[in-house]
């Protein structure tokens, strides 16, 4: 499996590009197969156009690009990262970049850098000119910033993509759950009618036992009784109401974290 079998990757080229904005270190995302996954952020002439245009430059990097972890200063002096994409112990790919100075260049020893490579030097040092300068330090906890940022990314969206199945299963059984208390609201508001028609008929039957004199007493008892049992009925109706407006609640609530996780 690779990266873009369960994650889009325009989320990770937002984050390389905002971290490169922010920092001035260049950037670029490698799969596990060592194919770039995104466009490059902020890399300068200097290292792509000069140093990469040579061909004993370009032997460099790559040795770099392929061989080193961590931070390290690579070719003509500029400092290079590489940190590891990981899932579950898995090495998925890498974050590349940097291509930063250190510390302010030695611009004649630049110049004999390119002489060795075979630059043209004026070119080669106004191209140096614009790489950002910066300390190691603060290039190694961007580095490493940005190893945690995308790690965290892409450790969530294979949670989200290996579970889908399970969430989808789930979200179901929570639609399952919204069409039973339906079922239960609509035969509760019938029992809860039938119940209000009890006590109208047990009310009538209490008038006309009265009328009745002492033949209609037997039947006032019956009457009464009905009459208690219906608003014991009622009682409990609201009862189951009040309930089911709180599991209502509830469910409404773990469908509306299922539509925000289909957005997402």
């Amino acid at each position: 499996m690779e990266l873009k079998d369960f994650m889009d990757l325009s989320k990770l080229q937002e984050i390389q590009d905002s971290f490169s904005n922010s920092t001035g270190l260049a950037a670029i995302a490698v799969g596990k197969n060592g194919e770039y996954i995104t466009e490059g952020s902020n890399f300068t002439d200097f290292c792509m156009k000069y140093t990469r245009g040579s061909a004993e430059g370009n032997k460099r990097c790559i040795k770099c690009d392929n061989d080193c972890t961590g931070t390290y200063t690579c070719h003509a002096g500029l400092m290079d990262f590489s940190v590891d994409i990981t899932i579950n112990g898995e090495k998925m790919g890498s974050m590349i970049g940097g291509q930063i100075l250190p510390n302010p260049p030695d611009e004649e020893q630049f110049r004999a850098t390119a002489e060795e490579l075979g630059i043209d030097p004026d070119s080669y040092i106004e191209a140096l000119r614009k790489v950002p300068v910066s300390t190691e330090d603060k290039i190694r906890a961007s580095a490493d910033l940005l190893g945690i940022i995308v790690n965290q990314l892409v450790n969530l969206e294979y949670f989200k993509f290996s579970n889908a199945d399970r969430l989808e299963q789930l979200q179901k059984e929570v639609d399952d759950c919204s069409n039973l208390i339906q079922m239960i609201n609509n035969n509760t508001s019938h029992l809860k009618a039938i119940a209000t028609k009890q006590k109208i008929l047990s009310l009538n039957a209490s008038i006309e036992a009265a009328r009745s004199g002492e033949a209609g007493v037997g039947f006032a008892v019956v009457a009464k009784s009905m009459q208690d049992l219906s608003s014991q009925s009622s009682v409990i109706y609201n009862d189951i109401e009040k309930s089911v407006a709180d599991i209502t609640r509830t469910i409404s609530n773990l469908s509306s974290l299922f539509d925000d996780q289909r957005e997402n």
